[in-house]
């Protein structure tokens, strides 16, 4: 096991290099220890677009729910939906599959307990659970739930716009693609739509809006037809 992987914030690898199914089964069983052991029954699990995350779903779902922990499967959202589905489901964690910004062959997990972030010593604990391979046995079940509507109804409750307003939206061809452009319209503004098209090998550039290179597109865009606003997403949706 590559323990580098395991990181403050989350764990991130390569998908079938470090995040072999091996792994990755053996953090969902980690993980659902951590949860069954702080008296939890039930978590969420969402993931972002790339090609790799409906598999890594499977594979972390069979470990955590071997430990007696039920799953509920909301599958491709933004990150901050996911955290939203914690406190809207009264689920007691949650883990987003994804690689954030970074190149398609990489993906991760982002876990919660309760409503806290798993980071630091936690995350490092879970690595020591599974070389130790302390776990607990249960059988959990997985069900879904599309939590979508409700979110959108949550933000457009404490969002009103008092004019119209015309942005650009480029997505980078991450999951943001699937729900801001629909979300800013139900608001009221008018919307022009850039790499909106789900692909989660980024065919037109890295989804990473905090480098000026990957804006250039967006810039242009947003000069072009005048808009007022311009937003990026990177892969997630949470930057």
């Amino acid at each position: 096991m590559n323990r580098s992987i395991f990181r403050e914030y989350d764990v991130r690898g390569v998908v079938e290099k470090d995040l072999t199914p091996e792994l990755v089964e053996a953090l969902g069983r980690a993980y659902g220890a951590v949860i069954r052991r702080s008296g939890g029954k039930k978590v969420v699990v969402g993931y972002d677009a790339r090609p790799s995350s409906p598999l890594l779903f499977d594979i972390l779902s069979r470990g955590i729910t071997s430990t007696g922990i039920d799953v509920v499967r909301i599958n491709v959202v933004p990150t901050p939906l996911m955290y939203f589905s914690i406190y809207h489901l009264e689920t007691d964690g949650g883990v987003m599959i994804t690689g954030s910004h970074n190149p398609p062959e990489f993906n991760g997990f982002k876990m919660n307990l309760g409503t806290g972030s798993l980071f630091g010593a936690a995350i490092q604990d879970i690595a020591d659970m599974i070389e130790k391979e302390d776990y607990e046995s249960g059988s959990g079940e997985i069900s879904e739930v599309d939590v979508i509507p409700d979110y959108f109804t949550m933000v457009k409750s404490k969002i009103k716009l008092n004019r119209k307003i015309k942005i650009v939206i480029d997505a980078g061809n991450g999951c943001g693609g699937i729900f801001a452009p629909r979300l800013m319209r139900d608001l009221g503004c008018e919307v022009e739509e850039l790499y909106c098209e789900v692909d989660g090998t980024f065919p037109n550039h890295h989804p990473d809006p905090t480098v000026p290179a990957n804006l250039s597109d967006l810039i242009a865009k947003v000069k072009e037809t005048g808009a007022q606003v311009g937003i990026a997403y990177d892969g997630d949706a949470d930057r």
